[in-house]
């Protein structure tokens, strides 16, 4: 699943930045990002130390900011730093797992008192991210999964406009089957691990320059 996160993101990212009109490429995209969600809940499941892993995802983020803003020509926050906010909210959600009540008490006032902030600083994704975070790591069954993101589909639709976005439910769909088949099937290509951290801003990195030089032969040219 890494690989495919990896591929449909950059097609997703290149289209966005350099070909506007092929809609087909905004639409593979939307397949990467519930990976990235999902595969952030499995890590966390799996990691030895849940404080290490929010400090990697922490410096991931500081890392790629510049590239990101620089690629797609903003200030808002790239999606690294929105699953990190996602982590903080899923380990004081866990702090308390011994009392249902106040996760969910925890886990409603977390979402709200971060919705703001995360609209106004434009993270990439926003509140939209974190609930996908919180349906896969919440929610047992597979096909409640699938309920649970065409919910936040339509919720996103009504709030955003965001139709493309209805595709990604094809991810959520594709991890249901896989795991309802196959509930111990491994669903992560083993990648080098320094390949799967810093794809994200070095891609970014590349995508930028090129627009640079770009903009640079425009300009020189007239």
């Amino acid at each position: 699943m890494q690989l495919i996160a990896m591929i449909t993101m950059l097609i997703d990212h290149l289209g966005a930045v350099f070909f506007y009109e092929e809609r087909w490429m905004r639409i593979v995209g939307r397949i990467a990002f519930p990976i990235y969600c999902y595969l952030l809940v499995v890590g966390y499941h799996r990691t030895r130390s849940k404080k290490r892993y929010a400090g990697r995802l922490f410096g991931l983020a500081l890392l790629s900011q510049i590239p990101f803003s620089f690629a797609f020509l903003t200030l808002g926050i790239n999606v690294i730093g929105t699953l990190f906010v996602s982590l903080l909210i899923v380990m004081a959600i866990d702090y308390f797992e011994k009392n249902k009540a106040m996760q969910w008490t925890i886990g409603i006032l977390l979402v709200i008192l971060t919705y703001f902030p995360m609209q106004a600083l434009a993270f990439d994704y926003g509140t939209y991210g974190v609930l996908l975070v919180l349906i896969y790591r919440y929610i047992p069954n597979m096909w409640g999964m699938v309920g649970g993101h065409f919910a936040l589909n339509i919720w996103n639709l009504i709030s955003f406009g965001g139709v493309t976005q209805m595709y990604s439910l094809v991810t959520t769909l594709f991890i249901a089957g896989i795991r309802s088949t196959s509930p111990d099937a491994k669903t992560e290509v083993r990648l080098p691990r320094w390949l799967w951290r810093f794809f994200y801003p070095a891609h970014l990195a590349i995508i930028a320059w090129i627009e640079w030089q770009l903009y640079d032969i425009k300009w020189t040219g007239f």
